[in-house]
């Protein structure tokens, strides 16, 4: 983990502009092919290998790898040109990134067009990028106001938050997940190469995602399945209903096949958690620990039923799958696409632990989805245990659909 603060600073060296329309022409010719990767599903019903071309950004969809970074990003372009180049820059390395191939060497006298720590092959599949605007990003600069889309807002301060500024916000997101440490370095230290003097580094927080132990889920640093209860991530008409902003939905039209993107960073205070009784703790999430079923269950996709249960005899009412889902049809278009992985940054200036959940949701509305859930779930005993301390609101834009076409194209057209 590391973070850069949130100045948008000056740059250095050559212009803004030359540089980053410098990278986008020699971001076009490293790919040695530029074939989208095909999709794949694991057993689960998550996408696991995201194809970079198409109407979404399907690494929104894919399941959680086992190395994360997610950087927020202040805009430094001074113009919307600069924007273009910048956004379009930004594509011409993700796709080469994620569907590999061989950088081209550009000469004796000048740096080498890699870093070279994967090798002197990039290799396609094995990385997945997610690229979203914030709210910020609608400022008077670049003359985007009328183009905002319509749920898009600055991250409130929720009554249980104790944010910090430095840790909030940013233009962009940038999600890099792939199944090993180098892999993720790789790419970021490649973005940021090609970008210097477009966009810079407001904060940055490192996750990774636990094998299932023994099976299912992944679990969370609580010792707990975390997700157990997200929607099928294959299934089209789920995803279009939850998750995907479609037409006749009142956002602008190029917002079209994008998705609403929360991010929030919770430390843990495992130290705490770790004195309180095994039992206590399964009250407090409504589940076992051991296998994830809720605690009138056997399985962990079991489905609780609340309706036998009216007082919270065996879920208590206020217990965290409760809260966060009653499963009323007056709740279930409230549902998220819930993406989380755990971080650990070391040692605080106490000599505590540091370590927590680097959570991130996707849904079409960001006050009936995530506010709603995040309202019901205030005060709830977990609140003793954690602090939520940074993040941000973002809209994952739609997706890159053919060679020619870039991140944002359609908004800044």
């Amino acid at each position: 983990m590391s973070t850069t603060g949130n100045s948008r600073g000056n740059t250095e060296g050559v212009g803004r502009r030359g540089f980053l329309r410098g990278a986008a022409l020699a971001g076009a010719g490293l790919a040695a092919g530029g074939a989208a990767a095909p999709s794949a599903t694991s057993e689960a019903g998550t996408v696991s290998v995201a194809p970079f071309h198409g109407p979404h950004q399907q690494s929104v969809l894919a399941a959680p790898r086992r190395v994360s970074v997610l950087t927020a990003l202040d805009v430094t372009a001074d113009s919307r040109v600069e924007l273009t180049d910048l956004l379009r820059t930004l594509t011409d390395r993700a796709r080469f990134l994620t569907c590999g191939g061989t950088p081209q060497p550009v000469g004796i006298t000048g740096p080498p067009a890699d870093s070279g720590i994967l090798g002197d092959q990039v290799p396609g599949r094995a990385l997945a990028v997610t690229v979203g605007v914030g709210a910020a990003l609608f400022d008077d600069r670049f003359g985007l106001d009328a183009q905002k889309p319509k749920r898009l807002t600055t991250m409130p301060s929720f009554p249980d938050d104790d944010l910090r500024p430095d840790w909030c916000h940013g233009d962009l997101s940038l999600q890099l997940h792939a199944d090993d440490t180098d892999t993720v370095l790789h790419a970021l230290r490649d973005i940021a190469r090609h970008t210097r003097g477009g966009m810079q580094v407001r904060w940055r927080l490192d996750g990774f995602s636990s094998p299932p132990r023994p099976s299912g889920t992944p679990r969370n640093l609580m010792g707990f399945k975390d997700g157990t209860a997200n929607p099928d991530a294959t299934d089209a008409r789920e995803m279009n209903r939850l998750v995907w902003v479609g037409k006749g939905m009142g956002e602008p039209d190029w917002a079209v096949g994008g998705s609403y993107q929360v991010v929030r960073l919770i430390r843990m205070l495992v130290e705490f958690w770790d004195r309180v009784s095994l039992s206590e703790q399964e009250r407090m999430f409504g589940r076992a620990r051991e296998s994830g079923a809720p605690l009138d269950g056997n399985a962990e996709h079991d489905t609780p039923d609340y309706a036998d249960d009216p007082k919270g005899d065996v879920i208590p009412l206020d217990a965290h799958i409760r809260l966060a889902n009653p499963r009323t049809g007056a709740t279930a278009d409230q549902r998220v696409l819930r993406r989380a992985y755990n971080y650990n940054r070391g040692m605080d200036s106490n000599g505590n632990l540091d370590m927590g959940l680097l959570f991130c949701c996707y849904q079409q509305d960001l006050a009936r989805q995530f506010e709603s859930v995040q309202k019901r779930l205030a005060g709830e005993p977990l609140t003793d245990y954690i602090t939520p301390f940074g993040g941000g609101y973002f809209f994952a834009l739609p997706g890159v659909r053919d060679e020619s076409d870039s991140y944002g194209r359609a908004l800044l057209s």
